[in-house]
């Protein structure tokens, strides 16, 4: 009957999403990879939402609140700050040059070299890290709550494999095949599933904890387990307070605000007011965000008492061990549309920065649009077939979530460097744009895959040489050893902004750079952008006042 749930609400899905896309022109590659310029602020706002909360989120963060407490809530809430950010400064000049890829503005404000460069840097990041996490956290999580090894009379490791190929397969098809509008479209109606199902977990953990009482339970919760319930973190967590200053926001800024899986949504507005409405909606939902991905964490910490074996399988448990059977199949087809909506997104912004900016750019400059689609859908499937031969490989490489967020370093902090400085600045030639590139990539990794883990292996040894065996000591040690990859991605950003302004300055442009109106689309702003956008950042300060 579960199974039954779980596939009837999937086709259910797809359906509307056929019916609600077949007249999309996606012939051309306006409706193929923007959607037609046609999305509306709910759809932008469901879209967003669903992209970013996928399994490596709900996953991943539960897993990391299950080990370290409301700490690393930080990673939802400054989400909504940096989402006004994006409505209000960069959204605004997207739409104004008429932009399909964010490396398209590159092209226009340094060389075509740039934003190829810059659009192999995200291919590269999708391919090997983003896909792969979001196939292997999906398919953990439908794995364990169907119990697919006993199920199949499969091992836990091939369950993974049969997992990862199926949701693979799948998401294939949407994404590479209906273009961004059908993916918006299952996006939204996921959406509101998904709101549902993942609030229906911490209301039943907490009223098993509270025997039936859900006040109760949250009283008991927080009662028996104060030290998980700080929003400031220590050195030795994951997200120390103080690096909110420093890479924290640097990370958010460039993930709402320049990664092409999110800001496709936003570019695909049918004007700049509804991408306004659409951002700011989904920031103010946002701040709810630990609901679903922190408290049942920590519900699953009190539940098991810390005993889990895996801090990753802390969520997984926690659904099979509070939903009652009636609700599995629903809640299981909810969780697989989140994964769809994310392998979907990052496949298709991969099939758009093909197709558009080197298909179309360096190998047939006069193809049409259609052979334009075609090329890119066909990237698709090769991208997706990789991502899923990597997928299995991640269960080896420790925290999903912290794994995620440090590997990103390595293209996040040098993309954004370059669209600040692209932005703010009028006379930095393109040189300087590779030269910050480079280096950002190449400092990033010499930091954390080289130097990092030199200083923290000393510092463990001779510690430890010195008779100190505690754990807290240990990891204290180990986190004073070396800067947190949070203070890494800033030192790098300055530094790398400091780079680019100095070539400026000795080999400035012959002219400055001045964005022209594409008139594509209409750049009116929502009138209410500024105040609706100050209301949130106030919220957010005031949620971490509270739990302070």
């Amino acid at each position: 009957m579960q199974f039954l749930t779980f596939i009837g609400f999937t086709l259910i899905v797809a359906i509307i999403s056929y019916i609600k896309t077949r007249k999309t022109e996606e012939s051309t590659s306006d409706g193929y990879f923007l959607g037609g310029r046609s999305l509306t602020a709910g759809v932008i706002a469901g879209s967003l939402l669903l992209t970013n909360l996928s399994t490596e989120q709900i996953v991943g963060l539960n897993g990391s609140a299950y080990q370290s407490g409301l700490s690393v809530m930080v990673w939802e809430t400054l989400a909504a700050i940096a989402m006004v950010v994006t409505a209000i400064f960069l959204l605004p000049r997207y739409l104004k040059g008429g932009l399909t890829t964010v490396p398209g503005f590159l092209a226009k404000r340094f060389d075509v070299s740039t934003k190829t460069l810059t659009s192999v840097l995200f291919l590269s990041g999708y391919v090997v890290v983003l896909l792969p996490v979001i196939l292997y956290s999906g398919s953990l999580a439908i794995s364990g709550m169907f119990n697919v090894p006993e199920l199949l009379s499969v091992t836990h490791t091939q369950s993974i494999w049969i997992c990862v190929w199926g949701i693979g397969i799948v998401g294939s098809i949407y994404a590479v095949f209906g273009g961004l509008k059908a993916v918006a479209v299952s996006d939204s109606i996921n959406a509101i599933g998904l709101l549902i199902g993942g609030i229906l977990i911490p209301i039943f953990g907490l009223m098993m904890i509270g025997d039936g009482n859900l006040l109760d339970g949250l009283s008991i919760l927080t009662t028996e387990n104060p030290e998980k319930f700080k929003s400031m973190g220590s050195k030795t967590d994951p997200v120390p307070f103080y690096t909110i200053f420093t890479g924290m926001m640097l990370v958010q800024l460039f993930y709402w605000g320049t990664n092409q899986q999110i800001i496709q949504r936003a570019l695909g507005a049918k004007d700049l007011k509804e991408g306004q409405k659409g951002l700011l909606l989904a920031s103010f939902i946002k701040i709810l965000g630990p609901i679903i991905v922190v408290l049942p964490g920590l519900i699953a910490f009190h539940v098991f008492q810390g005993n889990l074996e895996t801090a990753d399988s802390a969520y997984p448990m926690l659904v099979n061990k509070v939903l009652p059977n009636t609700w599995i199949g629903f809640f299981a087809a909810v969780l697989f549309g989140a994964i769809l909506s994310s392998f979907n997104s990052v496949l298709n912004s991969s099939v758009t920065l093909f197709g558009i900016d080197v298909y179309k750019q360096h190998i047939n400059k006069d193809a049409d649009e259609k052979t334009v689609v075609k090329y890119g859908k066909l990237f698709g499937v090769i991208l997706a077939i990789a991502a899923m031969f990597i997928a299995p490989l991640i269960a080896n490489a420790g925290s999903l979530f912290d794994y995620l967020q440090e590997i990103n370093g390595i293209y996040s902090i040098p993309i954004l460097t370059i669209i600040v400085v692209g932005y703010l600045t009028k006379r930095v030639p393109a040189i300087a744009a590779k030269i910050g590139l480079v280096s950002g990539c190449v400092l990033y990794i010499l930091s954390q895959f080289i130097l990092q883990p030199y200083f923290v292996e000393n510092a463990i040894e001779k510690a430890k040489g010195s008779g100190i065996t505690d754990e807290t000591a240990l990891a204290l040690t180990e986190a004073q050893a070396y800067p947190h990859f949070l203070d890494v991605m800033a030192i790098l950003f300055l530094l790398n902004i400091g780079i680019m302004l100095l070539v400026g300055k000795l080999y400035p442009r012959k002219e400055d750079y001045i964005q022209e109106y594409t008139k594509q689309v209409d750049i009116t702003p929502w009138k209410y952008v500024k105040q609706a956008g100050l209301l949130i950042c106030v919220i957010v300060i005031g949620v971490y006042i509270y739990f302070s």
